[in-house]
């Protein structure tokens, strides 16, 4: 769990989003349990009710589910559905941009994936 939380954007979504990242990492598993809402809400010291809201948000899209008086666990498949929300996301949110920037410039497809191969060449040794 990190230690902080940014004021810029709403609570409870970087709490969906931390759990999100430790499934997506493997540090909390499948099956596994997750912190609870007061865990959170105290190591971050916010309203229990901010935190059940990143949670439910979770269980609500099927990534976490509830055992009844023993708290909220990591769904199975839930790695799998999380990596490719994210991989939309990240299409949505960076290729279709960036292609669009790339024409404006006249850049091709080639030279766009020539660039991309330099820099993971640059950053590989």
């Amino acid at each position: 769990m990190s230690s902080s939380l940014d004021t810029n954007r709403p609570i409870f979504q970087q709490i969906a989003e931390q759990i999100e990242d430790s499934i997506i990492n493997g540090s909390i598993q499948e099956g596994e349990r997750v912190p609870s809402t007061n865990e959170f809400a105290a190591h971050f010291q916010i309203n229990p009710a901010t935190a059940a809201k990143g949670i439910n948000q979770l269980v609500e899209q099927g990534i976490l589910y509830k055992k009844r008086g023993i708290g909220m666990f990591v769904a199975e498949g839930a790695k799998h559905q999380l990596i490719q929300q994210r991989r939309n996301q990240f299409y949505q949110s960076f290729i279709i941009p960036l292609k669009s920037e790339a024409e404006k410039l006249n850049i091709s497809i080639q030279e766009l994936k020539a660039m991309i191969d330099r820099e993971r060449d640059v950053h590989e040794d």
